[in-house]
């Protein structure tokens, strides 16, 4: 082949062959050993565990028309318990993403005595039975526990109130934030502090600035994951609670109700509510995660 030709024709083979290596190099990315079987077993184990289960939830409440469905979800005392339910969950995820922050941040930060026991301490929530954790502040909380008697000399009442389940909310989602947050603290890099420093910047300004913004996408998490835990929690609130309508009856006390009744399609409206508004709550924390994940690696 003349030189003339081989000019004509090395901008058509140097395209080809870049084609060929981007093909091989997609093909390299996208075939992986056990993909198929792996992919399968896992669609197979969601659909078992998650969405038959909600989809459930969806299949018995199209037996109402939609005007029985809102009649059933905007009763009196449905509405009433949805209140209580959503607040006291909003109000012990708040505290926890501050309390489970100072956990974290101490666990990982001083080295103490009893260390590891505190951290083990932690985790003591997620293994412990629900109705024992309610039963146990039940007694501890109510007027003549060992913390409840000291509030009640001033008039102050734990058990029974939505200040009782707030606390046994606290409880039992506070690992949640204190389990999220930890890792991050324990990978981030001191050099970042000692230069913030070093600049001048005073002990708050380095963690508002410095550290927080690190551990902003993992408080987020912990905390919607603590206030969707929070949200649908039943055994560790029904004894501290009280019960009462109007007043401190929570949304799945509800539930438990109506399917006691046999009233399938009402317990699963109701359900269905709580299961948006989880999803929704999750969904927005996910966007807030992305989203700041996107600004720290821009600024990287």
């Amino acid at each position: 082949m003349s030189g003339s030709r081989m000019k004509v024709w090395l901008p058509f083979f140097e395209h080809a062959r870049e084609r060929n290596l981007r093909s091989m190099s997609k093909k390299q990315k996208r075939v992986i050993p056990g993909f198929g079987i792996s992919m399968g077993v896992t669609i197979s184990i969601l659909s078992l565990i998650v969405l038959i289960p909600l989809a459930s939830l969806v299949v018995y409440s199209a037996r109402l028309d939609s005007k029985d469905f809102f009649a059933v979800i905007t009763r009196d005392r449905v509405l009433s318990s949805f209140w209580v339910s959503f607040i006291t969950a909003f109000v012990a995820s708040l505290v926890n993403a501050v309390m489970g922050t100072i956990i974290a941040w101490v666990l990982v930060r001083y080295t103490f005595p009893g260390k590891k026991i505190m951290d083990g301490i932690i985790e003591l929530p997620f293994a412990l039975p629900t109705a024992v954790a309610g039963i146990s502040l039940t007694s501890l909380m109510a007027d003549t526990g060992w913390v409840g008697s000291i509030f009640a000399r001033f008039g102050i009442k734990i058990a029974y109130t939505k200040t009782g389940i707030t606390v046994a909310l606290i409880f039992i989602g506070i690992p949640f934030v204190v389990r999220a947050v930890q890792p991050v603290l324990e990978k981030f890099d001191a050099a970042y502090e000692e230069a913030a420093s070093v600049l001048g910047a005073n002990r708050r300004t380095i963690f508002r600035r410095v550290i927080l913004p690190e551990l902003l996408p993992a408080l987020l998490t912990g905390t919607g994951l603590a206030f969707g835990r929070c949200l649908g929690e039943y055994g560790s609130v029904v004894f501290i609670a009280g019960n009462q309508p109007f007043k401190t009856e929570i949304t799945p006390l509800i539930i438990m109700s109506e399917l006691q009744e046999y009233d399938y399609p009402a317990a699963t409206s109701i359900a269905l509510v709580m299961l948006v508004f989880s999803f929704l709550i999750l969904f927005l924390v996910n966007v807030m995660q992305t989203h700041n994940t996107k600004i720290l690696g821009g600024k990287a």
